[in-house]
């Protein structure tokens, strides 16, 4: 996989700052999504979980993620949701988003291997998850906006170009 949390960190705030300061594309890509938050876009390059096999399974069993990697789980429908931690062994931040691509809620740093029920709310469609303490060290914030095909029919906050 890509460069890990760590080696982001050991690279210094200028290695960091690089990253973020390229564009974004803007044709939206199934296989990674942008995220605005004030100034601040970036891109993950994403795996896609929108079956429940794919759902249940998640990030369960990894060791490491790149740092600009994550998964997005995408229901059929807004609904309510939560997820635990059960057999995830990394850290991740859990952005709630609804079906115009906004960002709901936050929860950061979930603890691995923990099978408390993280709430995100009532009305989502998708949840990205990255690694944990990305949130914060990006500066993105509830109410940060997606683009990924999975809002393109639901009037997207962000819509693809």
């Amino acid at each position: 996989m890509g460069r890990t949390i760590s080696t982001i960190k050991g690279a210094g705030l200028a290695a960091l700052l690089s990253v973020l300061a390229a564009p974004a594309a803007a044709t939206c890509q199934m296989e990674r999504v942008d995220v605005r938050s004030g100034a601040t876009v970036v891109a993950f390059d994403i795996e896609i979980a929108d079956e429940p096999d794919e759902r249940s399974q998640g990030l369960m069993f990894r060791t490491e993620m790149g740092a600009f990697e994550g998964m997005l789980f995408i229901y059929e429908r807004p609904q309510p949701v939560s997820f635990w931690m059960r057999n995830t062994l990394i850290p991740l931040d859990m952005l709630f988003v609804d079906q115009h691509g906004v960002v709901q809620r936050i929860h950061e740093n979930a603890i691995p291997l923990d099978e408390t029920s993280i709430p995100g709310g009532d009305d989502i469609l998708a949840v990205l998850e990255i690694n944990g303490g990305m949130s914060t060290m990006l500066g993105l914030e509830e109410g940060a906006v997606m683009r990924h095909p999975a809002f393109a029919a639901n009037d997207p906050a962000w819509p693809c170009d």
